[in-house]
């Protein structure tokens, strides 16, 4: 099971500096790796979050990718781990996963600063077949 989110937010340059830290302040990486351009002043942040669901015995993992340059922000989630098929009824549809806690903080985020926040949908590429 793989899922990628993608994101842009636009707005004010030192705003989008500030959106990064505060991630990483209100919900801690696991692993969490900066990257800072000397020519561009571009900054790539790439933090790991993991999480394990005892109702199904797995991991989930959830790798964010944040690429500032200056005029937006933009967010790539990718969502890996988990279980894949049907568990039974016993799991808890009402339980937050980091997923969700990672989306609704840049939506918030983008919300309380006045921030323009994108979300980017997959295009399907069609196969020629031959």
């Amino acid at each position: 099971m793989a899922t990628v989110s993608k994101y842009l937010v636009f707005g004010p340059a030192d705003t989008l500096r500030r959106m990064p830290e505060q991630l990483f302040n209100d919900i801690e990486p696991k692993y969490l790796y900066k990257y800072q351009s000397s020519d561009s002043g571009d900054e790539v942040h790439v933090a790991v979050y993991e999480e394990y669901e005892k109702q199904i015995n797995a991991s989930v993992t959830l790798t964010c990718i944040i690429e500032f340059t200056g005029k937006q922000n933009r967010f790539e989630l990718k969502k890996t781990g988990g279980r894949m098929g049907f568990r039974g009824s016993s799991l808890d549809e009402e339980k937050r996963t980091i997923d969700d806690e990672v989306t609704d903080f840049i939506l918030d985020f983008g919300k309380r600063f006045g921030l323009t926040v994108q979300q980017e949908k997959e295009q399907q590429v069609e196969e020629d077949e031959s």
